[in-house]
């Protein structure tokens, strides 16, 4: 079965493909279609703009494969939605600090906005929507959430995007202080294509 990825993020990319690692599928990504335009992600929700990648990979991906072949779509959105900034940067978090910014701009401007917030006001929700198109008509929808604290300042030299600022009290490192492996284990990615690995499973019966 071939399950395509609506996402060209390498970092993304490797931890999906560690997630869904599994003889059954082949896993493509947007790289296999050098062709794809640049999707817009123009939705108001997380989910509004999995549902749109994942349709048009879906579209785009079933036009240049067999119509022979099983084919589904996975797209996801993620977010990091803060207490005190009541909710935001949210659908925003990529481009947090304006379009083409990188995530070390993204960081300073969130460490910024949350200067003088005290330790007990800083909690934060790290979420991912995943879209699983099993054609245009059958989307499916799931959704990973981890809490956690916004640190004073960046911490850890893995992961990407916010991992250096979200505090996970429990373990008492940021997502970037851990390894791939333990990250990989509890993020909020994981739960969602955990949950999206199921339901292609239990639909397919594989």
């Amino acid at each position: 079965m071939k399950i395509v990825l609506a996402t060209n993020n390498k970092h993304k990319i490797e931890e999906i493909k560690d997630i869904l690692s599994d003889p059954k599928f082949e896993i493509l990504t947007l790289n296999d279609f050098p062709d794809f335009p640049k999707i817009e992600e123009t939705g108001k929700t997380l989910e509004e703009n999995a549902i749109l990648k994942a349709k048009a990979i879906y579209r785009f991906a079933s036009l240049t494969t067999s119509q022979f072949t099983k084919l589904i779509s996975l797209a996801d959105d993620s977010g990091l939605e803060v207490d005190t900034l009541d909710g935001a940067p949210g659908v925003f978090s990529s481009r947090f600090a304006g379009e083409h910014c990188s995530y070390k701009d993204n960081n300073g401007k969130l460490l910024s906005l949350m200067k003088n917030v005290l330790w007990e006001k800083r909690g934060a929700t790290f979420v991912c929507v995943v879209a699983i198109a099993k054609d245009l008509d059958n989307i499916k929808i799931v959704r990973g959430e981890v809490r956690g604290i916004i640190a004073h300042e960046e911490r850890g030299e893995n992961g990407f995007g916010y991992d250096p600022v979200f505090y996970l009290p429990e373990l008492g490192k940021t997502f970037a202080q851990l390894s791939f492996e333990e990250k990989n284990k509890r993020s909020h990615r994981a739960e969602a294509f955990k949950k999206a690995k199921e339901i292609i499973e239990k639909d397919f019966g594989l």
